[in-house]
């Protein structure tokens, strides 16, 4: 198995810079957040009653862990449009936010255009491309960013542009002492666990190595649902590996009973259960007995602890030690985490028609 403490297998398996952007995230939140509370939207966009997030991937991922992180206390729903088509209730009373790293999505930009056709507030999180283009014509606000690497590690923007702008609208209450408190968490944890860590003292090496050769199977609920699915996402991207995600306590009605065929399955899949001392004691309890009947079932499982004191600290932690994992697994399967070439031809393929 490759060294995860050879400084040189970074340098020859990471090309493109991929363990430098993660380096820059603890600072891409704070500047992004930085960004959002100085970027201004008209005042009428507080009358609405509903926010359709329009996005894929990365983008719209972003939308999902700011949908499960104000849940509680947003005073409208966020929906998330990962389509073609817009969503049929969009109407004068809807912020429709179209949002698209390179501002070329072909989804987003189609139902971007159908949003124009409607009374419907709109705007735009994008670093350019034809989405800037298209807003900018239409007058619709553009929150625009220069950040040039590949939109997965843009995740702080994406998800800062919405969060503040749910802010300043006055849906969610203050965010700015649990963005402080979460930059210095993330600052805390990637000391930790980044590459010059040796494999004994670091955890995320530690979880890459118990995932090398397996089918990861993440496992979230709450607020960590959009978690979830990133865990899923990076290890596609950055890791080139199979892997899925479910939710609690949906999976308590059916996952539970997936353990045992094919059984020799069982001893190839990991399944990581991300864990926040904020998910209600029902969903906790449930982990517990999960692990039991994975336990029973000779499968295994590690758990994955949120890191600070809020919601949001707990969210982006786990988010960055998913991040390094899967950069970890990555060097681990000698492959390159920056360029995703199916993704690039499947793209090809269809605007070719």
């Amino acid at each position: 198995m490759i060294n995860l403490d050879d400084a040189q297998v970074f340098q020859r398996l990471d090309p493109g810079g991929m363990l430098a952007f993660l380096h820059q995230m603890p600072r891409q939140f704070q500047q992004a957040w930085e960004m959002a509370i100085n970027f201004d939207l008209p005042e009428d966009y507080r009358n609405v009653d509903k926010v359709v997030v329009l996005g894929m991937g990365s983008s719209a991922i972003g939308a999902e862990l700011v949908s499960g992180l104000v849940a509680a206390e947003a005073k409208l729903p966020i929906f998330i449009c990962r389509d073609y088509s817009l969503p049929a209730f969009v109407d004068a009373r809807t912020l429709v936010i179209a949002s698209s790293y390179s501002g070329m999505t072909e989804e987003t930009i189609s139902s971007f255009k159908q949003a124009l056709k409607t009374e419907a507030k709109k705007m735009a999180i994008t670093t350019g491309g034809r989405l800037k283009t298209i807003a900018a014509k239409a007058n619709v606000p553009v929150f625009s960013f220069d950040y040039k690497a590949q939109p997965r590690v843009a995740i702080g923007f994406s998800f800062m542009a919405i969060l503040g702008s749910l802010q300043k609208l006055g849906f969610i209450s203050d965010q700015s002492a649990d963005v402080a408190e979460t930059v210095l968490t993330l600052e805390e944890l990637s000391q930790e666990i980044a590459e010059d860590v040796v494999l004994s003292r670091n955890p995320a090496k530690q979880l890459a190595g118990a995932l090398y050769g397996h089918l990861a199977v993440i496992y979230g609920a709450g607020i960590l649902s959009g978690v979830a699915r990133r865990w899923k996402t990076q290890l596609n991207e950055n890791s080139k590996a199979w892997a899925f995600y479910e939710l609690s306590p949906e999976l308590n009605h059916n996952a539970v009973v997936g353990y045992k065929f094919p059984p020799d399955l069982a001893d190839k899949v990991l399944v990581v259960l991300l864990r926040s001392s904020f998910l209600p004691k029902t969903v906790q309890a449930s982990y517990q007995v999960v692990c039991r009947l994975l336990e029973q079932d000779k499968v295994a499982y590690q758990i994955v602890e949120g890191r600070g004191k809020s919601r949001l600290s707990q969210m982006m932690s786990l988010l960055l030690f998913g991040d390094y994992l899967s950069y970890y697994l990555a060097i681990l399967n000698q492959t390159d985490p920056t360029p995703i070439s199916s993704i690039s031809y499947l793209k090809g393929k269809l605007a070719k028609g």
